[in-house]
């Protein structure tokens, strides 16, 4: 069965606010938000309006930047998102790539071994004070003294956890550790600070994939696997549709339309992508931008089937 949740941003309360009652009226599995501070709305305040409107759609951010969010703040956040929602919080969390975000917050960005080693310990404290435990640490990357999360309390006893990354070692941990391993196949941080070089090609999707498996060996259960979409697009010309993504990335035409990461076709095409996908590499969870709802929302239950 492939999953489809979708990142989004309010504009408006009211945009918001339908697009999540059509997300659950459509079968959509949750609504993810960006987190990106001074460039984007709050995640969980977001996602608490969100929770106001529906009953079964998952709520998460989509990630959350463990570079420059405290793990106390950042537990609470998740914690009250998931008590306001009866139990529907997911959390989101990478390693960061945006200068900015640094700076706004009076720091210069690490390099990305350090980057790497401080979302680690935010992840792990996160989990421990969602779990109830006492956190304390002091390394370069994260300090924390005796921080405990007594109120609130999730509702969950254990709130979902996607890692989203394309680095070794991150990949590594969340297939030891994380409910989800959010595939971005993002390469490289560009010049802008937020857009990527890519690694989409299927022999750089396989060492990835390599990777969590190395980090998910002697787990009972190994994280599930989920690919960040960049582009949807049903249409009956898909080499036309695809074109300009391929140029744009160094793909060719024919690479760009075997990745996860895009989903051009007809319907039936889309369709038997996505069971392709499930079954070379086990990914069987998709995320989708707000502009591909109403390409996908008719498309669900075939999608659901596969």
């Amino acid at each position: 069965m492939a999953i489809f949740s979708v990142q989004a941003r309010p504009a408006d309360a009211a945009s918001w606010l339908d697009l999540a009652r059509r997300l659950e009226a459509a079968g959509f599995d949750a609504l993810l938000a960006a987190d990106h501070p001074g460039h984007g709305a709050s995640p969980f305040v977001s996602l608490a309006a969100a929770a106001a409107v529906t009953s079964t759609l998952g709520l998460g951010s989509y990630v959350s930047n463990a570079g420059v969010r405290e793990p106390i703040l950042l537990a609470t956040d998740v914690a009250t998102l998931d008590m306001v929602s009866g139990g529907r919080a997911r959390l989101g969390l990478g390693a960061g790539h945006t200068p900015a975000e640094w700076r706004a917050v009076g720091r210069e960005r690490p390099d990305v071994a350090a980057r790497v080693r401080r979302c680690v310990a935010v992840a792990e404290a996160v989990r421990d004070l969602l779990a109830g435990g006492e956190v304390s640490v002091d390394t370069p990357e994260l300090v924390a003294h005796a921080a405990r999360l007594t109120e609130p309390r999730p509702v969950q006893d254990r709130v979902p956890l996607t890692m989203g990354t394309a680095n070794s070692t991150l990949l590594r941990w969340a297939g030891a550790h994380a409910d989800v391993v959010g595939l971005t196949g993002f390469g490289r941080t560009l010049a802008d600070g937020h857009a990527h070089d890519v690694r989409w090609r299927a022999d750089q999707i396989d060492a990835q994939l390599a990777q969590v498996a190395a980090g998910a060996a002697g787990r009972a259960e190994p994280p599930a696997l989920e690919a960040l979409v960049q582009q949807v697009a049903v249409t009956d010309d898909a080499e036309a549709a695809a074109a300009k993504t391929a140029a744009d990335t160094g793909l060719t035409v024919a690479e760009l339309l075997a990745t996860p990461f895009v989903l051009i076709g007809t319907a039936e095409e889309i369709v038997t992508a996505v069971a392709a996908h499930r079954h070379r590499w086990g990914i069987t969870r998709f995320v989708v931008r707000t502009d591909a709802v109403d390409q996908l929302g008719p498309l669900l239950p075939l999608l659901q089937a596969v």
